[in-house]
C-alpha cells in the first residue's frame, strides 16, 4: 500500500539515543513508530545516535505499522548527515522521514531533491519514501498551504509545544490548555488550519503530542477534540496512549456500522432498482448524496483501521 494512505492514529515517537526503548518499540501496536535524532537526542549524542538509528531501522523484529525517522531541521548542521546515514544503511525499510520546524516549501523540496539523489544510488524506488512536516511556527502555519502541496506530503503534524511558543502563548504545559482560556479551545485556529490544508491537498492530519504520559485520560480529552475535527491520529509519547489513541481515532463501532449501511442502502435507492431516488429516508432520518459523503469518512475510517462490522446489511424492501 502507498505510504500516503495507510492508517496514522498513533505515531510513536522513541528516543533515537535509546537502545531499550527502540527495541520496546518493534512490538507495540501503534500505526506508525518513528525514531526521534532531534529534541530527543542532545547534541554531543547526535552522531551516535544516528548510527544507532540507521541500524535499528534496518534490524527484524518489527511489527507491521509505518517506520521512520525524524530527523533534525534544515537550520542545523546535522539535518543532510541524519537523511543520508540513515537512507543508505536503512532505505529499503524506511517509510517516511519526519521534518520538523517546516516553515517553508522549499524545506520540503530540498529534503525530495535528496532523497531522490539517494533513492536513485542505492537502487531504491524514487519517490517512495514519504515525508510528514511539522508545522510548530506562526511563520509555518502561514505557508501551510504550500507546504502541504510539497512533493512527497503524506500528512501535516502540529508540534504544540513550539508553536505555543511561537505564539507567545502563556503556558508550560505541551498539548493542554493555557491557564485562563476557560471558554473553547486555544489551539482550535491552529488545529482547523492545518486540518484544512491537509485535507485540501489530500494528505493526512496528524496532532501532536500530549506530554503528560500518565495522565491517560488528559490524552483521551485532548486527542478527542482533534479527533471530533476529524484529524486522522495523535503522536504518542509512552505506550499507554496507544491504545486509547488507536481506539479515539477509530469510529465508534455503531458509527462504523452505520456508516456501512448508508452506504448500502443509499446506493440501492439512487439505482435504477431502488426507483433512482436521491432522498431517502432510511429507518426515521432522510438520506442523501451529502449523507453518503459523510458515511464514506466514517467507513473508509473503520476499514483503515481494520474494523468489522456487527450489523447486518442492508435488505431492500419487499
Amino acid at each position: 500500500m502507498d505510504n500516503r494512505y495507510r492508517p496514522r492514529r498513533t505515531c510513536l515517537s522513541v528516543p533515537g539515543s535509546s537502545d531499550k526503548m527502540i527495541e520496546k518499540a518493534k512490538s507495540l501496536p501503534a500505526d506508525e513508530v518513528f525514531l526521534d535524532l532531534e529534541d530527543a537526542v542532545a547534541p554531543d549524542a547526535k552522531a551516535e545516535a544516528r548510527t544507532r538509528v540507521a541500524g535499528a531501522l534496518g534490524a527484524s523484529g518489527w511489527a507491521g505499522g509505518l517506520r521512520g525517522v525524524r530527523v533534525n531541521d534544515w537550520t542545523t548542521p546535522w539535518t543532510h548527515a541524519d537523511v543520508i546515514e540513515v537512507v543508505a544503511a536503512a532505505g529499503a525499510h524506511l517509510d517516511l522521514i519526519v521534518l520538523p520546524k517546516v516553515e517553508d516549501a522549499s524545506h520540503v523540496q530540498a529534503l525530495d531533491l535528496l532523497l531522490s539523489q539517494l533513492e536513485q544510488t542505492h537502487g531504491l524506488p524514487v519517490g517512495r519514501i514519504a515525508i510528514e512536516p511539522q508545522i510548530e511556527t506562526a511563520r509555518g502555519l502561514t505557508n501551510v498551504d504550500a507546504i502541504a502541496a510539497a512533493p512527497r506530503v503524506a500528512a501535516l503534524v502540529l508540534g504544540p509545544g513550539d508553536m505555543a511558543a511561537s505564539l507567545n502563548m502563556r503556558t508550560l504545559e505541551v498539548g493542554g490548555q493555557p491557564e485562563g482560556y476557560d471558554i473553547g479551545d486555544a489551539h482550535h485556529h491552529v488545529l482547523m488550519r492545518i486540518l484544512i490544508a491537509a485535507r485540501t491537498h489530500g494528505v493526512a492530519a496528524i496532532d501532536g503530542p500530549y506530554v503528560k504520559v500518565r495522565d491517560v485520560e488528559g490524552f483521551r480529552t485532548v486527542a478527542g477534540r482533534s479527533a471530533a475535527l476529524g484529524y486522522d491520529g495523535k503522536w504518542v509519547l509512552h505506550p499507554d496512549q496507544i491504545a486509547a489513541g488507536n481506539e479515539i481515532f477509530s469510529p465508534r463501532q455503531a458509527d462504523y456500522d452505520h456508516a456501512e449501511l448508508i452506504l448500502e442502502a443509499y446506493e440501492w435507492h439512487t439505482s435504477k432498482a431502488g426507483g433512482a431516488r436521491g432522498a431517502v429516508m432510511l429507518g426515521d432520518e432522510m438520506i442523501d448524496e451529502a449523507s453518503r459523503k459523510m458515511a464514506l469518512v466514517i467507513a473508509g475510517k473503520g476499514r483503515a483501521a481494520g474494523m468489522a462490522r456487527t450489523g447486518g446489511p442492508f435488505e431492500p424492501p419487499a
